[in-house]
């Protein structure tokens, strides 16, 4: 009866802090009673899996939330369909060099936006003319829904250390929130800012500042345990 209490209590709780779904302007509302019930259904799942595997809270949550991993033999069919997927929708931001989409040797999938795609200089908000791009993503990202995402932000060299750390969490902040806005799980999601300090370009020239003022969504797979 106690534990029974305690994950109800858990799940209100919850339900309280994110009571508001956004409009297809970004405006906070209320859940709808149905949007509310899915939410339990998501967050009941979540409360099981931490449950199940009391080692490992967070992982048993994520696998909760998402209805199970996915088959150690299934892992690399199911990326190189989601990395088809999403080179086939960002065909033209891969083309002209906004978006580059890679696989790693552990099957996970890295997506990289440069600061001409999604954010001006010494800016956190994404840019208007950058959400249907974000969409893009969002749909794929649904779409296999067995996955987790960690998102950094990184800057160039310009200004100090503090504000660029700063910066950057707030990049990987702000794709965060608008993910979140189109239904990406929360228990799927993680921000970090890395600041200045994992460059790919040269610093000293603007083209290489540029590559380094960029956002990246590290896409792993959730496997069975």
């Amino acid at each position: 009866m106690q534990k029974r209490t305690l994950v109800c209590g858990a799940l209100i709780a919850t339900l309280g802090v994110a009571g508001c779904a956004t409009d297809e302007y970004g405006r906070s509302r209320p859940y709808t009673n149905a949007e509310a019930g899915a939410m339990i259904g998501v967050l009941g799942g979540a409360v099981a899996g931490a449950a199940i595997n009391h080692k490992n809270r967070g992982k048993g949550a994520l696998i909760g939330a998402i209805g199970g991993g996915l088959a150690g033999g299934l892992v690399g069919t199911y990326m190189d369909k989601q990395q088809k997927d999403l080179e086939k929708v960002l065909a033209p931001e891969v083309a002209n060099g906004s978006i580059t989409i890679n696989k790693n040797s552990d099957n996970s999938l890295l997506v990289t936006m440069t600061s001409a795609t999604a954010f001006d200089t010494n800016s956190y908000s994404l840019k208007g003319g950058f959400y249907p791009v974000m969409d893009k993503i969002a749909k794929v990202l649904n779409t296999y829904g067995k996955t987790e995402l960690t998102i950094t932000g990184h800057t160039d060299s310009v200004g100090s250390d503090a504000a660029n750390q700063t910066l950057s969490e707030r990049r990987a902040q702000a794709v965060v929130d608008y993910m979140l806005t189109r239904q990406v799980a929360q228990q799927r999601l993680a921000a970090y800012g890395r600041g200045k300090n994992q460059p790919i370009g040269d610093n000293k020239t603007e083209a290489g500042r540029a590559q380094n003022r960029r956002v990246e969504i590290l896409i792993v797979p959730v496997v069975e345990q």
